[in-house]
């Protein structure tokens, strides 16, 4: 069985990457969630206020990763008190939020979050809603980091690295 969730975690090129590298997640492709205008460009996202977000479509077996290993590994590449900001992206579209197209996985999403805000002391930043809709981005930007090994990354290099070597269930 395969399950598909969609991670906002700032820019998505480094993101995708990281989540790329968990053992179970199947394919990861990026694009652009909850915003107010159909099918975006990234130049229309980046600039003309679309209300989307840089978002991650992540298929992965949940036998090999449940969806809470899964949340909490990405919970540790991003900064969750942070508003519209990860690293040095600054704009709503850089914004964190977790979208679930099963209603089925929104205890799971509710529950990893408050666990995460007790864990801090802190209120979250990170949306927690249904997927509206998402469009994929253009290809170019789609294994980003694979095509472009020294690009632009907020997520640590360290942090992609280290997450192949890890076992998700010690993370559930």
């Amino acid at each position: 069985m395969t399950k598909v969730i969609y991670l906002a975690g700032g820019c998505y090129w480094g993101v995708e990457k990281y989540i790329s590298e968990i053992s179970g997640v199947l394919s990861t492709e990026v694009g652009f969630a909850n915003g107010n205008t159909e099918a975006p460009t990234y130049q229309q996202v980046r600039y003309e206020n679309t209300g989307h977000a840089e978002t991650v479509k992540v298929e992965y077996d949940p036998e090999r990763l449940p969806l809470t290993a899964l949340l909490n590994l990405f919970y540790k590449i991003i900064d969750p008190t942070s508003v519209d900001q990860q690293g040095e992206d600054i704009g709503h579209q850089y914004r964190t939020g977790v979208y679930f197209s099963d209603a089925e996985d929104e205890e799971t999403v509710r529950g990893s979050l408050f666990a995460l805000e007790k864990e801090i002391g802190q209120p979250l930043a990170v949306e927690c809603c249904p997927l509206l809709q998402y469009f994929t981005a253009e290809e170019y930007h789609q294994k980003y980091l694979d095509k472009n090994p020294s690009g632009y990354c907020h997520v640590p290099f360290k942090m992609i690295s280290w997450v192949k070597t890890v076992e998700p269930k010690d993370f559930a």
